[in-house]
């Protein structure tokens, strides 16, 4: 049976407009954690990602957290994660993909919305050596990731169950609105250009000949980037083809894992429909999409004393599929 939220979300009062939602949530968020520590996993390409984790009891589940496009395990919504399972005695693994450790990774391509390998690494060391039964959240770019992963692995995926907090399932789209106009948008745009571009900067000083530095320069958009630079760092012909090869939407029947599909229909980096009209024909897919919201918001309660209510709803979704 589909999984229905243990209360409604209610946008705090006079932030309920989907920018206040997206903006205030990213400044809001506390973002202390547990006691965590910092390993390294070194990668079969000889690259590296960095994970911040704790352990819970023997037995006790254990949460895997993914976080967004230019973020860290540092992000408010992942600290509510961590914050969340240590509450409940668990263990927990915020991920940081390559380059999002506060190092840069040692290969020329980092991370993009497709790419599940590292994750799916992860994953299957956790479920050999955990007791208990790992979960899995992705928040953003990380919840496409992670739905990619579900997706790719069917039966075979090393999760118990996994939780999608306002993906971008149709990549192409999302770039559509997140290229389109306003200020607002003009806003989530140079704030994710201006950590990627100097992040590319950086590659070329290290690998002067990994892309077209003046395509790069010359973007003004999350797509002019995507062609410049992700879609030939990573195989692909075009950021149209990296869009299209990427997104997690045209295959959510696949799914062979109980997943939470957590969305606002008021997402204003998405396109309606924000979450696929065929994700409910999938009965391991619990579809939950609110009114308001925003873009990884969800902020209830009060603006002065707020509630955080999509992660909160996350965990009481993994402890359901414990009943």
């Amino acid at each position: 049976m589909p999984y229905q939220p243990s209360e409604p979300f209610l946008p705090a009062p006079g932030i309920a407009n989907e920018h206040a939602q997206t903006i205030y949530a990213n400044f809001a968020r506390p973002r202390h954690a547990p006691p965590l520590r910092r390993e390294r996993r070194e990668l079969p390409d000889g690259d590296f990602i960095d994970l911040d984790t704790f352990d819970g009891p023997s037995g006790a589940p254990h949460v895997v957290a993914l976080h967004g496009l230019e973020s860290s395990s540092r992000a408010g919504y992942i600290t509510a994660v961590l914050r969340g399972a240590a509450r409940r005695g668990w263990g927990a693994t915020a991920v940081n993909f390559r380059s999002c450790s506060g190092e840069p990774n040692r290969l020329a391509r980092s991370y993009h919305s497709g790419d599940i390998g590292d994750t799916l690494g992860v994953l299957r060391e956790l479920k050999g050596r955990v007791t208990g039964p790992l979960f899995a959240v992705g928040f953003s770019l990380g919840a496409n990731v992670l739905c990619r992963l579900l997706e790719d692995q069917g039966d075979a995926a090393p999760v118990a169950a996994a939780a999608s907090v306002s993906a971008p399932y149709d990549l192409d789209a999302c770039c559509r609105r997140l290229d389109g106009p306003g200020p607002f948008h003009l806003i989530y745009r140079e704030r994710f250009l201006r950590t990627l571009k100097q992040k590319a900067r950086d590659k070329l000083k290290r690998f002067p000949d990994a892309f077209d530095r003046r395509a790069m320069e010359a973007a003004r958009t999350v797509r002019a980037f995507d062609h410049a630079v992700t879609a030939p760092l990573n195989g692909f012909r075009s950021a149209e083809h990296y869009y299209a090869e990427s997104s997690s939407g045209p295959h959510l029947g696949a799914i062979r894992r109980p997943t939470l599909l957590l969305s606002a229909a008021d997402d204003p980096m998405l396109e309606a429909p924000v979450i696929p009209p065929g994700a409910r024909d999938n009965p391991r897919l619990s579809v939950v999409l609110t009114s308001h919201g925003g873009h990884v918001g969800f902020v209830g309660g009060e603006a002065w004393r707020p509630r955080f209510w999509a992660e909160d709803e996350v965990l009481s979704f993994f402890d359901s599929t414990r009943a």
